[in-house]
């Protein structure tokens, strides 16, 4: 993991920003690349400079996080970014995870989901507080039960080691859910899901959709 991080902070209100300046400068592999509080300033600074996280409120003046995100899309690919913002609606939510956000937090999280979100954000994952992930299962409520299926399945006899995606993926396709449909849920393309279901088959050694939805009855999943 390339050290140190650089972040930039995206915040109209300097109390937030001085206040993730102060968690983050405890931990040596941060550094802070600069400031803006608007969506404007974003796009000024990311015109001559290459932080590798944006750390970005929605609700900004002049140009907002929404406005802001529409003109990132498809451009500054290896940047990661991270939403902390006052809302948790799950509309808001999904559209800006469509919109290639990395991690959604809330501004009341914890100071360490702010450590841990630029961790995990690097390596490639997602990341989402406690208050969003409540929204995401009020809004997907079998999602919320994958994770004592995924342990009774890992407990059991299950012969292949399969990865936490892989079992959610194929727990939805055994519920018979369409790939955009899983890909809705699980904020993921359509192209992605098909990819996960291809290596599913070959790597469970089934000849189609029928036999990983056989599987995963076999296996408690569903």
């Amino acid at each position: 993991m390339k050290t140190p991080i650089s972040i930039l902070l995206a915040d109209d209100h300097q109390l937030l920003i001085d206040g993730i300046k102060a968690i983050l400068s405890d931990e040596d592999q941060f550094v802070i690349a600069g400031e803006a509080h608007n969506g404007k300033e974003v796009l000024d600074f990311l015109k001559t400079d290459t932080p590798d996280v944006l750390i970005m409120d929605i609700n900004m003046p002049e140009m907002d996080g929404i406005e802001t995100l529409k003109v990132l899309q498809g451009e500054n690919k290896d940047l990661k970014i991270i939403i902390l913002s006052s809302y948790d609606d799950i509309r808001l939510i999904k559209e800006v995870l469509k919109m290639g956000v990395d991690s959604y937090l809330t501004k009341s999280s914890a100071a360490e989901n702010i450590l841990n979100a630029v961790n995990a954000v690097i390596k490639g994952k997602k990341y989402f507080d406690e208050d969003v992930q409540a929204q995401m299962i009020k809004a997907f409520p079998g999602v919320d039960s994958s994770k004592n299926k995924r342990k009774r399945s890992r407990e059991g006899v299950m012969p292949i080691s399969l990865t936490n995606r892989e079992i959610d993926v194929l727990r939805l396709i055994a519920q018979e859910y369409s790939s955009r449909e899983i890909g809705e849920q699980l904020f993921l393309s359509s192209n992605t899901v098909e990819t996960h279901r291809k290596n599913l088959i070959k790597k469970l050694n089934v000849k189609n959709s029928i036999g990983l939805v056989k599987y995963a009855i076999q296996y408690d999943l569903v």
